[in-house]
């Protein structure tokens, strides 16, 4: 089986970027890579449901944390399959977003940290009972509120792609990077590596990390 790897951190904190550069690097290393992102917008429908509870579009169910937090979890669940079949067929199968994005989101939406209620939820909702694989690695792409904010924005003019409702939150984006912050203190899940997003990232070098 290949090793799952995570990219987490924040709406506009490079995630993507990242991704692009480490498949890179993975396949300069001669590993083969799988690259997924959630959620699976315009191949899920619960996806394309957390996409209209974002931008105001689900009534109260969209302001529901545990609502939108099962929507995130059927979006996952309903790629269990494909997830366990790129295990099997890649070396390394890198994700943009994982479980701990919905225990990040979720907890700072109700002003948990990461030792409250819901993020145990989310552990038993995602992994226990959907039986999604437990990451071998999660990096934490971590970046200020404000920078991510700089990020999103441009990219906002850039791509014509209107914010949704967090990603416009600056004290809700801060208090997730807090989550963030602690998850990866606390290894949940699985071993944490946190990486600069505001400087230039030796790919190379935490690729060669990652499998040894």
């Amino acid at each position: 089986m290949g090793r799952l790897i995570v990219i987490e951190g924040l709406d506009g904190a490079g995630k993507r970027t990242l991704a692009d550069k480490l498949t890179a690097a993975f396949s300069e290393q001669g590993a083969s890579v799988g690259t997924r992102a959630f959620p699976r917008y315009g191949l899920s429908v619960t996806a394309d449901l957390v996409q209209e509870g974002l931008h105001g579009r689900l009534g109260g169910l969209g302001d529901s944390v545990y609502g939108m937090a099962v929507l995130y979890a059927l979006d996952r669940q309903g790629a269990l399959d494909d997830l366990l079949s790129d295990l099997a067929s890649f070396d390394v199968v890198l994700l943009d977003r994982y479980v701990a994005s919905n225990a990040a989101y979720g907890a700072a939406r109700l002003h948990e940290s990461a030792t409250g209620d819901f993020v145990s939820w989310v552990r038993s909702i995602e992994i226990e009972r959907f039986g999604l694989p437990v990451p071998h690695a999660q990096l934490l792409l971590r970046v200020s509120a404000q920078l991510a904010a700089e990020r999103a924005t441009h990219r906002e003019t850039v791509d014509a792609r209107a914010r949704d409702k967090w990603e416009s939150d600056t004290p809700l984006q801060v208090r997730v990077g807090e989550v963030y912050d602690d998850l990866a203190a606390r290894s949940w899940l699985s071993p944490w590596h946190v990486v600069d997003g505001s400087a230039d990232l030796d790919a190379l070098w935490l690729t060669g990390t990652l499998l040894a």
